[in-house]
């Protein structure tokens, strides 16, 4: 079972026409690391969720939402603070542009108490979906109590997923990259973080310097442009993207993420020391499947993840 945390909320699209008097919406469910966790679950791999979750409409649409899609809610904690909304534009080539609002609501405010004490043992892996609630505190401090405390007995990963409309200090998300980073043994982030985390830098810099400060993997991915891979072992790989009719990229970084974990999974790689002996087939076999399920989640209007048969992937056996 993989345990996500981090953030859930509504995406809330626009849809405009030339009436300024009026705008009609659109939500629909997302969230970084729900999407992450919504991902792996249409995978066929047990997932289970972390994260306050409030009682107003949002939340319950949350809650039916997971149980709809088999998520374990057992490590939800319920609150009467709102919903963390995410109001979306879109770019003429399916860009999203986001506004959140975020101020007291529920996923910002997991406390350091809140955390679990232990964790039952069919967790194999957490994933911390980054997003706003990696330097949103308390829930920063809580998730990074988390990590810390069980880095040496989990697969750990991280993806910091910049939101600089949220909390517009740069200089915090670096810390926090710096901080998680050497603790994760799989890293994602897109070249977009990266040029805002870190302006000027290659690509393969930033990758290097990340396996050198701890990661076992750290990939970044490049929209059209595919997907770059490097091990601490010292071993890259890089793969161009896949074709597709791009409705909108709501989601599709959280499919990547959520694809590879599977695909590790799957092949009994869920270890440092399993990512450290990958050679660059596998690299590329593990940021192929990444990308294309990624396009799917491209070729449809929100965070729309896809399922096993969508990829022509067989059931998971058991």
């Amino acid at each position: 079972m993989f345990l996500s945390c981090g953030d859930s909320l509504f995406d809330v699209f626009a849809d405009l026409d030339d009436d300024v008097s009026r705008i009609g919406l659109s939500a629909r469910i997302g969230g970084s690391a729900l999407n992450a966790a919504l991902g792996l679950a249409r995978l066929g791999h047990r997932s289970a969720f972390f994260c306050k979750i409030s009682g107003d409409l949002y939340g319950r649409r949350l809650r039916a939402f997971m149980g709809r899609e088999n998520i374990d809610q057992r490590f939800l904690i319920p609150t009467d603070r709102n919903t963390t909304l995410a109001m979306v534009s879109l770019s003429q080539a399916g860009v999203p542009e986001y506004s959140f609002y975020t101020e007291n609501t529920a996923d910002r405010s997991i406390s350091p108490d809140e955390v679990p004490t232990s964790l039952p043992d069919e967790i194999k892996g957490i994933h911390i979906g980054g997003s706003y609630t990696t330097v949103s505190e308390p829930t920063a401090g809580s998730l990074l109590k988390l990590v810390a405390r069980e880095k040496d007995r989990r697969f750990i990963s991280y993806d910091p997923n910049i939101r600089a409309s949220v909390v517009p200090d740069l200089d915090i998300w670096r810390a926090k990259v710096a901080e998680l980073g050497p603790m994760a043994a799989l890293m994602k982030a897109s070249d977009e973080d990266l040029s805002q985390l870190y302006p000027g830098r290659s690509i393969d810099a930033v990758l290097q310097d990340w396996v050198e400060a701890g990661a076992s993997l750290a990939v970044v991915t490049r929209g059209e442009k595919g997907a770059v891979a490097l091990g601490r072992s010292g071993i890259g790989a890089s793969l161009p993207g896949v074709a597709v009719h791009v409705v909108d990229t709501v989601g599709a970084g959280d499919t990547f993420f959520a694809m590879m974990l599977a695909k590790l999974a799957e092949d009994g790689a869920l270890s440092r020391a399993a990512l450290e002996s990958l050679n660059e087939n596998d690299l590329k076999a593990l940021i192929g499947a990444a990308t294309r399920a990624a396009a799917v989640t491209c070729s449809r209007r929100g965070a729309d993840l896809p399922r096993r048969a969508d990829l022509g992937l067989a059931p998971l056996a058991g």
